[in-house]
């Protein structure tokens, strides 16, 4: 995905002189082609990510169109307080990407984990939060995020997502895309966890359970249209994520839940648990650890479904 995200910036920056990149020190070699077309408009701030946010936030007052990018947990932890004071107080339009997220560095241990992004950037005003599941929902974050007017906050991976194919290629902020239709469930994924939330929903299918799959690329503001219609049809209505169970897009949607009269579906989240992992693995290791496997989330929906059904 970041390489798909420099190719991206390099061909938006043709068309917009305003957009500037700012790098926590990472990166470089990554925008050499952005870098030949617009070298002033560069800028490796060092690991210095709260003195870059606040770089980004007077460059976004002077008119210009600032992208952060650097590793998930310092581009959003690290200068949390910058993000909140100088991006979302002043409502200016910064892009803040964070690369790696959830296990993706699963192997430089919870310093580089980042499990509690969505949470921590959803619950800020003025700030839209989206969660591309590849690279072509990257491109098209990207370009929406640079119509906005206010800041948004890009969480990506790695290298090597596997790219799904979807029916509807419309995109919007805020409306879901639906990947896969079908009768008995739902299946909502947003990020990375798309690939595996299509096996899991073979899986099912395996097993003569109909799965409609839907890509949540914007955690905040939340699709109730989406929302409403699925817990209004569907039983289960399950959500996966690379993210704490703790505020991510299971508790967004939760939280709707709670705000409505009772309806239909029950609602299942799959995601990380409260607690930080201590041991050091890969990212499958730590997706096979809090039970985001296509396995898992098959077999507890099934059983879900099961009951449901008595």
């Amino acid at each position: 995905m970041r390489n798909a995200f420099a190719d991206e910036v390099t061909k938006l920056s043709m068309d917009d002189s305003r957009i500037v990149i700012l790098s926590g020190d990472i990166g470089n070699k990554l925008f050499d082609k952005f870098k030949e077309q617009s070298g002033k408009s560069f800028f490796n701030c060092g690991v210095a990510e709260a003195n870059m946010m606040g770089v980004a936030a007077g460059m976004a007052l002077s008119g210009l169109r600032p992208i952060i990018y650097t590793i998930t947990p310092f581009t959003t932890t690290r200068c949390y307080e910058q993000i909140r004071i100088d991006a979302c107080y002043h409502n200016v339009p910064v892009i803040i990407v964070g690369t790696g997220s959830g296990f993706t560095y699963a192997e430089l241990g919870p310093t580089h984990h980042s499990c509690e992004d969505l949470a921590i950037m959803r619950v800020l005003p003025n700030m839209t939060v989206l969660a591309p599941a590849d690279e072509v929902e990257l491109r098209q974050c990207l370009r929406a995020a640079l119509k906005q007017k206010s800041p948004v906050y890009i969480r990506i991976g790695k290298k090597g997502e596997a790219v799904t194919a979807k029916k509807n290629d419309h995109f919007e902020i805020g409306e879901s895309i639906t990947v896969r239709e079908g009768s008995d469930i739902c299946l909502i994924s947003t990020g990375i966890l798309l690939p595996i939330v299509m096996k899991a929903a073979e899986n099912l299918s395996s097993q003569g359970v109909s799965v409609r799959v839907e890509s949540f690329h914007t955690v905040k503001p939340l699709d109730e249209k989406t929302i409403n219609d699925v817990f209004s049809r569907y039983p289960v209505v399950a959500v996966a994520e690379e993210h704490s169970r703790v505020g991510g897009l299971g508790s967004n949607i939760s939280e709707w839940l709670a705000r409505q009269a009772p309806m239909k579906g029950r609602l299942i989240t799959f995601g990380v648990d409260d607690e930080f992992m201590h041991e050091v693995g890969s990212q499958n290791y730590a997706r096979k650890k809090y039970g985001l496997t296509e396995e898992n989330i098959s077999r507890q929906i099934f059983t879900a479904y099961k009951d449901a059904s008595i």
